[in-house]
Order: structure tokens, then C-alpha cells, then sequence
């Protein structure tokens, strides 16, 4: 296991953009954005890698709190591993360390599954980092479900969240949000058994 002194990083995946802001893909930029808001910190450019960062801490006040950095890759999704590895070596974060937030088409919306490890799925986020990283860092996944009929998938991940999934989209964030802090706080195996649907 690695340094439990380093930070954490967790990496909410999306693209850059308004016109991106509410798709299904953007999912991780919606938790990472709450998670922000939760540390009370503001997305700052990071000095050298292309992406935006909130630097704080989850946790209980005090030395059990875990030293945190929050990132929302801004190179396009299908780039995602670049930023995210600029931002581990000039933090120094152990990539066990690493939690990537994303949309998951294989889980039901609204489900969550935590895990570590693992192959990409087709997810262009997820192949770009694991190219940078390998594959041993942490996912909260977020389901978001199939497209419906024989729409494409690379058209239904770029729509916005329907009109129905859109009032429970806030309370999947926020639970995606609650998922992310059990993970620093107390560990994927019971992370995993209160938020795996």
C-alpha cells in the first residue's frame, strides 16, 4: 500500500465547456464540482498541467482529516491522462491514491459501484489515464445506463441527463460526492459496502 502521509487526488472526468455541463458524460465534473463546493475551495488553472484544481481536505477536522486534491481534467475527455499525470508527479500523489469519477454505461443510472482496477469499457477517459498509469487506481463509477433503441453510444453520452433522471440527479451527486469521501476516509472495502448498488 502506499504512503499514507501523501494526498489523495481524485479526478472528476468530463470536457471542458458550457455546452458540455449537463451531459451524462460530465458526470465526474458534476461531483468534483460539489466536492469543491464541499471543501469550500474554487477551482484554480493548475500551474502545470492543463487542468483545474481545488487543493483541501475530507475528512473530520483535525490530523484524521486526509489531505486532498481535486481535479477536473480541461484537455477533452479523450486526453484525460496527461493532465492527470502532470498533476501526480508535481503532487507526488502514489496512484492507489488516484480516484477517477466517471459515467459508467454498463451500471443502471442512478448506481454507483467503487472498485480498483479494471479494464476501460470504452470509456475514453478511463483508456487515456490507464495509458499514462496503468491500471491500478480507483473508480467511482456512476451509472448512466445504455442508450435507448440503436441510438449511438458516443451520441447519447454528449446529451444531457433526461427530464426523469434529472430529478434524481442531484441526489446521485451528492451520493457519488458521499462514495468519494468514504474512500479517503475509510477505505474501498467498506466504501464499498455501504455505496455498491
Amino acid at each position: 500500500m502506499s504512503d499514507s502521509t501523501g494526498p489523495w487526488m481524485v479526478v472528476g472526468l468530463g470536457n471542458p465547456g458550457p455546452e458540455y455541463a449537463g451531459n451524462r458524460h460530465n458526470i465526474g465534473f458534476m461531483v468534483a464540482d460539489l466536492l469543491a463546493e464541499r471543501m469550500g475551495g474554487k477551482f484554480k488553472r493548475a500551474h502545470k498541467a492543463q487542468a483545474q484544481v481545488v487543493e483541501g481536505r475530507i475528512g473530520p477536522p483535525g490530523p484524521a482529516s486526509a489531505r486532498v486534491v481535486l481535479a477536473k481534467p480541461m484537455s477533452y475527455m479523450n486526453l484525460s491522462g496527461g493532465p492527470v499525470t502532470a498533476l501526480k508527479e508535481f503532487y507526488k500523489v502514489p496512484t492507489d491514491r488516484i480516484i477517477a469519477v466517471h459515467d459508467e454505461l454498463d451500471i443502471d443510472f442512478p448506481t454507483l459501484r467503487l472498485k480498483l482496477g479494471g479494464g476501460d469499457n470504452g470509456h475514453n477517459g478511463l483508456k487515456s489515464i490507464t495509458k499514462s498509469l496503468g491500471a491500478d487506481y480507483l473508480r467511482v463509477r456512476a451509472g448512466i445506463g445504455r442508450p435507448p433503441g440503436r441510438m449511438d453510444v458516443a451520441a447519447f453520452v454528449l446529451k444531457d441527463f433526461s427530464s426523469a433522471e434529472r430529478k434524481e440527479l442531484e441526489w446521485f451527486v451528492d451520493r457519488a460526492a458521499d462514495a468519494v469521501e468514504a474512500l479517503v476516509t475509510g477505505g474501498l472495502e467498506r466504501a464499498q459496502s455501504s455505496y455498491n448498488g
